[in-house]
């Protein structure tokens, strides 16, 4: 199973939540980035129905599958003011 991990940090003056090297968007507060970081992590349980896909890989080759819509990665959320990291 995938696993995905939300971290809140300080980001342009502010603060965000990022997944791997993608930031969210800038909040003003820390609780408010938190929060948003929770919700995002919720929203990637939730399932969807299933469908043909398409996407290129990193030598630009095109693909093309049948996405379960009900294989959903394990979430957590990881911030320094939360012990220990939420698991979703």
């Amino acid at each position: 199973m995938a696993h995905v991990t939300y971290d809140v940090v300080e980001h342009d003056g502010g603060y965000a939540y990022k997944v791997g090297d993608v930031f969210s968007e800038t909040f003003p507060t820390h609780k408010a980035a938190l929060d948003a970081a929770i919700s995002a992590a919720n929203r990637q349980q939730v399932a969807g129905k299933s469908e043909a896909i398409q996407y290129q890989d990193g030598q630009g080759k095109w693909h093309e599958e049948q996405s379960d819509g009900g294989d959903r990665p394990e979430t957590e959320v990881e911030d320094d003011l939360i012990e220990p990291p939420l698991k979703r």
